[in-house]
């Protein structure tokens, strides 16, 4: 984040040299957006720093939620600043205007757009790596960006060699609504994560690998949970096992489970796991074949999924 602030920095004088020089209104959105990386990007800076803090009495699942909060804060800047720059596009077109130095603006476009590729690219990836909402967020920012100045460069390649200045307008238009767009996308998806959307997919990729590495012992897992904070993603769930387990047996399977989902997933996860005794019902989903204590028969294995695993509810076949 401190290498995009300090480029964005420069980028942004760049693009307002540019924009003095050739008096085109596009250019000036493509300056004016930049103010809005620099401003989101020092609060996106802060997030990281508060959200890698440790947990505390105050916060004890971690401060990791601030970084769907730094998302929110950055989309509602890039939406202002998208309406903005709509209103001053359609404000050129009925008052248009002649460009000078389109060639130099032109190259400065163009290297602004190829800078904030690599830089994206670059946070995405390490928002992936590291499970930052924050990171990812600002990086597909800077990606719209990027498109924005492809659209920019084209437009004003257009515009050297025609001469029709009201396309400047119209691409400031354009350049703004796809930044509406972009802000409001952003602003969405920092609401679903502050209100604790369900994450489907992450559901899915866990109930796939306790399927596929259960015990027989794990005789039903229902009521699970996951909620993600920051970079943490934590998981309730309620475990079945036999009721004639000791605690210190029933506290060995738990660790297993917890053990199995810490090492399929690469980032950090917290299992918070209920354990369940079995009941006479159970008997028909449980696959333990030296349990000397059974009441019915085996019937069949219960596959885990979406229907079943997330109700509070013991199952039977």
């Amino acid at each position: 984040m401190k290498l995009v602030l300090t480029t964005s920095f420069i980028l942004m004088v760049l693009k307002f040299f540019a924009y003095f020089i050739t008096n085109s209104s596009a250019i000036l959105t493509d300056a004016i957006e930049s103010i809005v990386n620099i401003l989101a990007g020092s609060f996106a800076l802060y997030s990281l720093y508060y959200a890698a803090k440790p947990k505390d009495e105050d916060h004890p699942y971690g401060h990791g939620k601030i970084e769907f909060l730094s998302t929110g804060v950055e989309g509602g800047m890039v939406t202002l600043a998208g309406s903005a720059m709509f209103i001053k596009g359609v404000f050129a077109f009925l008052n248009p205007h002649e460009l000078q130095n389109l060639d130099i603006g032109l190259g400065i476009s163009l290297f602004s757009g190829i800078v904030n590729y690599f830089l994206a690219r670059l946070l995405i990836k390490k928002g992936t790596k590291f499970h930052s909402t924050t990171l990812i967020a600002d990086g597909k920012h800077l990606l719209t960006d990027t498109w924005s100045s492809v659209g920019l460069v084209i437009g004003l390649i257009i515009i050297y060699f025609t001469q029709l200045f009201w396309i400047d307008s119209l691409i400031t238009v354009g350049l703004g609504a796809v930044i509406i767009y972009t802000g409001i996308s952003l602003v969405k998806e920092s609401i679903f994560n502050l209100l604790d959307k369900a994450d489907y997919v992450k559901i899915e990729h866990l109930i796939s690998v306790l399927n596929s590495k259960r015990n027989p012992s794990w005789i039903d897992i229902h009521n699970l949970r996951v909620v993600k904070y920051g970079s943490v993603v934590h998981v309730d769930c309620h475990m079945t096992l036999p009721w004639y387990y000791t605690l210190e047996e029933s506290h060995k399977e738990v660790d297993d489970l917890d053990k199995l989902a810490t090492t399929e997933f690469s980032h950090e996860i917290e299992f918070f796991i209920h354990a369940d005794p079995c009941l006479p019902k159970s008997c028909s989903i449980c696959e333990m074949k030296d349990c000397k204590v059974r009441k019915n028969d085996f019937v069949k294995r219960l596959e885990w999924n979406m229907s079943n695993v997330l109700p509070d509810t013991k199952h039977t076949a």
